[in-house]
């Protein structure tokens, strides 16, 4: 719960965040599953920015972190006159196959960017173990759970 001794933006977010629900608007066929994009993400976000008079500022670098580059994308949020980011890094294959250099430093943009708004917006993108969509997404059952113990 907010408190009046916390900052307005915190407040702002909090809201952004219980209103906002980002569809998975995609489709994988190969895997056979849905998905959400950036894309799907911002689409969700505008009308509630437009709401909150808020700007929401995406930011890329490229960055090197021990022999590899990474793309790393920021998420920033401006309302009630102050700021709350999140960063995300992702890094770029060494070849994609049907990929020249700029699409794969693109693809590699929109997932890190994706995650720095997952953070920001707490958007879960797991897969809940319980789920019948986990078990077919990842070959995997739910991990049995032992069943609670009453107290004497």
């Amino acid at each position: 719960m907010v408190t009046k001794q916390q900052s307005p933006i915190f407040i702002t977010l909090q809201s952004i965040q219980q209103k906002l629900v980002a569809p998975k608007g995609q489709y994988n066929s190969f895997g056979k599953y849905s998905y959400r994009s950036a894309e799907n993400i911002l689409e969700a976000l505008k009308p509630i920015l437009q709401e909150h008079d808020a700007v929401l500022i995406l930011q890329d670098g490229i960055v090197k972190i021990g022999d590899r580059y990474y793309v790393e994308a920021t998420a920033t949020l401006y309302a009630v006159g102050e700021t709350i980011g999140t960063t995300a890094y992702a890094r770029e294959d060494d070849s994609k196959k049907g990929m020249d250099g700029s699409q794969v430093t693109g693809a590699a943009s929109s997932y890190a960017r994706k995650y720095a708004l997952n953070g920001l917006f707490m958007i879960d993108d797991n897969k809940d173990p319980d789920t019948d969509e986990y078990a077919s997404q990842t070959g995997k059952q739910a991990p049995a759970q032992k069943p609670a113990q009453s107290k004497p």
